[in-house]
């Protein structure tokens, strides 16, 4: 809990502190990296702090959480905005990408020491030591809160902060012209540690110029398995963002003996186990691969209430897994499957959205989105809509979590 006085001070000063969060972040991020050039090159993703959208997820973390100490109360469940009810949805997400990363707690101190430097440059003398201290506060409580949770992930794990572990290449599957499927098997042969359908590993990679850059990847297999199975989109640039340099030195350089270095599985978008509830699995593009491995599993567990998958897609070529995702889908005793291509559809399935109009939602549906921000915003607000309680919808982002950025 926030103290009193320094709730009154962040109450009155978040709208300044709002207003120029996107400058601190950018100045944080710049003294950071120039005090820490290591951080950029193996930890941060390049192409996320080249595009901006790293520090667009960062400032709304700080400003959702912020809010949330001021404002949340009972009457107001929901006063940042944020997509999910539990309040502590935003911090776990965050936690099981940090653990993800290998992230360990003194890091935070360093992030403090930059973060404030970059408060105080931007804002002055607005930042007088009562601002200074009320604002330590947000940042040691939601720090502190993080640590917590990433700490229990490890313990879960077995595994320090920065554990790799080496995977081999046994199977190189291509699904589309812009997706490829990897299966992997530990390279020392020891025992793999199972993981929950939904969730994801870090992929550790060496790039021509010296890098070990990091991206997350879902795992789209059933668990179970002593395989891994990631499928790789390669994220092509654009006039507003860089090629993707992982997804397409993968494409171009890795083949079946390959070595990569993977995270035990983390993330929090997994299956809910308990029995009877109807489920609702939406996804758009390569957001598939975390359903697919949840259809996998509810196959195998012969999950019997119903089952709503839905997808939306540029066309049949470009639906990535789509055997696999038809086929455990057919494998449920109670599932309907509903498919959106925007080069078929006169819909606004062309804008990669989906329309649950004619989708029929039973009560106490609890929904798993995988996809585009405008696809899964589209697809909550029908679902509501629809009586599906917002806690009941959960959601996994690609990348930085701009969802936060734009509440």
């Amino acid at each position: 809990m926030l103290s009193e006085q320094s709730a009154a001070t962040v109450r009155a000063t978040l709208p300044a502190v709002g207003a120029a969060i996107g400058e601190i972040t950018e100045r944080f991020y710049a003294g950071l990296f120039a005090a820490h050039p290591d951080l950029l090159r193996d930890v941060f993703n390049r192409g996320n702090q080249a595009a901006g959208t790293q520090r667009q997820a960062l400032a709304g973390s700080i400003a959702a959480f912020a809010t949330r100490l001021v404002e949340h109360t009972p009457e107001r469940p929901q006063a940042a905005g944020l997509p999910q009810d539990r309040p502590d949805a935003m911090l776990t997400r965050i936690a099981h990408k940090h653990a993800s990363l290998g992230i360990a707690p003194e890091q935070y101190a360093v992030v403090h020491e930059h973060l404030f430097a970059a408060i105080a440059d931007v804002l002055g003398e607005a930042v007088t030591p009562e601002v200074a201290a009320a604002w330590d506060e947000v940042y040691w409580l939601m720090a502190n809160a993080l640590i917590a949770i990433e700490r229990r992930l490890y313990e879960e794990s077995g595994e320090t902060p920065g554990t790799w572990r080496e995977w081999e290449i046994v199977e190189r599957v291509p699904e589309t012209a812009d997706v490829v499927t990897f299966s992997l098997r530990p390279r020392d042969g020891a025992p793999v540690r199972d993981f929950r359908a939904g969730q994801y590993v870090s992929v550790r990679t060496r790039l021509p110029d010296g890098a070990r850059q990091i991206r997350q990847y879902s795992l789209c297999g059933a668990p179970g398995s002593d395989e891994r199975r990631i499928s790789v989109k390669r994220v092509t640039g654009g006039a507003a963002t860089p090629e993707g340099e992982v997804s397409n030195h993968l494409h171009a350089h890795v083949e079946a003996g390959s070595v990569l270095e993977l995270s035990e599985p983390y993330g929090d978008l997994v299956l809910d186990e308990a029995g009877g509830t109807p489920l609702l699995l939406a996804s758009a593009g390569i957001g598939v691969t975390p359903i697919v491995s949840m259809l996998a599993h509810l196959a195998a567990t012969g999950h019997d209430a119903p089952v709503t998958v839905v997808h939306a897609d540029r066309s049949p070529a470009d639906h990535a897994l789509r055997t696999d995702h038809e086929a455990y889908a057919a494998k449920l005793p109670d599932a309907s499957v509903h498919l959106w291509y925007e080069r078929e559809a006169p819909t606004h399935a062309r804008t990669g959205l989906a329309d649950l109009t004619d989708v029929s939602v039973a009560p106490g549906t609890r929904a798993y989105l995988c996809g585009p921000l405008p696809f899964m915003r589209a697809v909550r607000a029908q679902l509501i809509e629809k009586g599906v309680a917002p806690a009941d919808v959960h959601y996994e982002v690609f990348g930085p979590d701009l969802w936060l950025a734009r509440a």
